[in-house]
This record gives structure tokens, C-alpha cells and sequence, in this order.
């Protein structure tokens, strides 16, 4: 029965950028969403730590493609972006699934996978969630990401010529072209853990500051805001 399912269900193939998440959220990123996806494309950008070992742990079974770049392009994301794009097309995928590595879908959509993907809508939008810790996300004047869908899912379209938003900084994890794409807006929901930690704010703000300090690309008192204190947190309910 499994066997027929994993054959008819249409065919998921997650992509995915890492680096250095041995120690963060990739164990439990790949652990929640390997049982929805049929094939793997990782692009590891210059990780210093045993990142590659553990993709290559958590998705054995499942067919894997997997870059290691020397060192890492983030400074020009959207190279960085284009590359795993390119990367993931290559491999002929019906339906891509484009989640970092700190973001894990909550599980209900294991229940409604084949339902979505079965019907006629070329790209699947979901919310977000920035998580402030474990237990908790942020919800204030500037970040409010989950009050917005946006697309963690497309069908590739063979036939269409993809565009991108040319900036090195908030180039968006898809082409622009997808926007032109029948979608829907459903209920799944997507944990970013990007925040949760003390530790990662402040390497993110300090990142931010290094690559975009006059925030050309972002938002300046969005990125001044990373170390407010006490910042507005509601409570995660599952």
C-alpha cells in the first residue's frame, strides 16, 4: 500500500541552502519533512561544520543532490538563490518545496499533501511565523510576516522563463515569474526558528549591518528593531 502510494502521490522535491546548521534546526527541519518529499537538492554554502554529513544522514533513502560550494555566496543572494534554482530544475521536479533550513512546516500538511498538490493550482502559499523562542513568535509593527501567504510550494513549468528580483540582499527564495502562477492560500503553517535564539539575532543583526548598513534592500528599523528587548510575543498554538 505504501509502496503504491509513494508511486501515484505527486512527486515532491525539497530544496534547500545550508551552512553551518549542524547544531541549529536542520536535524529536526529534515526529520518533520522527509516523509512528504520524494527527492532532495542541497546547496551547502561553505559550512565549517558537519552540515553535509547530516543531510547526507537524515535523507538516506532518498535520492540526493547535494553542492558544496567552497565558500559561502550569501554576500549576493540572489547568485546563491539562482544556483538552487538552477540546481533543482535540473533534476526534472514535478512540485518544489523551497524551505530554509530553520523553517519546519507544522505536520497537518501531511494530511492535506496530495489533496494541494493534486489540484489545479501551480504554486501553494502558506504563512510564517518568526519564532522568538520555542514556545512563542513575534507580532509587532515590524514583523507581522504571518499575517501574509506567500509561496513555500510551485510546479515547475518547463515552459516558462524565469526572472529574478536582481538585488544581493531579499531576492526572494523563487523567481519573480511565479507570481504570475495560479495559487492558493492554505492552511499549513511554516515555524521560522531563525530568531528563537539570542545568540542568532545577534549574528543575523550583525550580518545585516555588514552586507546592507544603509538597508537598501531591507527595512532599517526592522533590522534595528532584531535587539529590542522586549520585544511583543505571542504564544505558538499548534
Amino acid at each position: 500500500m505504501e509502496d503504491r502510494e509513494a508511486t501515484t502521490r505527486p512527486h515532491v522535491t525539497l530544496s534547500m541552502i545550508v551552512r553551518n546548521e549542524e547544531h541549529r534546526y536542520l536535524r529536526q527541519a529534515l526529520e518533520t519533512h522527509r516523509p512528504w518529499i520524494d527527492r532532495a537538492v542541497i546547496i551547502d554554502d561553505g559550512s565549517t561544520d558537519h552540515t553535509v554529513a547530516l543531510c547526507q544522514e537524515m535523507l538516506e533513502g532518498i535520492p540526493l543532490t547535494l553542492i558544496v560550494n567552497p565558500a559561502s555566496l550569501f554576500a549576493d543572494e540572489v547568485s546563491l538563490r539562482k544556483q538552487q534554482w538552477e540546481t533543482t530544475v535540473a533534476t526534472g521536479p514535478e512540485w518544489i518545496l523551497n524551505l530554509d533550513a530553520d523553517e519546519i512546516l507544522t505536520t497537518d500538511f501531511g494530511a492535506v499533501r496530495n489533496q494541494l498538490l493534486g489540484g489545479t493550482e501551480d504554486a501553494i502559499y502558506f504563512r510564517l511565523f518568526d519564532m522568538w523562542s520555542d514556545t512563542h513568535y513575534r507580532e509587532d509593527q515590524y514583523w507581522q510576516a504571518h499575517a501574509y501567504y506567500r509561496p513555500f510550494l510551485v510546479r515547475y513549468r518547463p515552459e516558462w522563463t524565469y526572472e529574478w528580483k536582481e538585488t544581493p540582499q531579499h531576492c526572494g527564495r523563487f523567481p519573480l515569474t511565479i507570481q504570475h502562477f495560479a495559487y492558493g492560500c492554505h492552511s499549513p503553517r511554516v515555524k521560522h526558528y531563525g530568531w528563537a535564539r539570542a545568540e542568532d539575532r545577534i549574528r543575523k543583526y550583525e550580518r545585516y549591518q555588514e552586507l546592507d548598513p544603509d538597508a537598501r534592500y531591507g527595512w532599517k528599523e526592522q533590522y534595528e528593531s532584531i535587539l529590542d528587548a522586549e520585544p511583543r510575543l505571542l504564544q505558538w498554538s499548534e
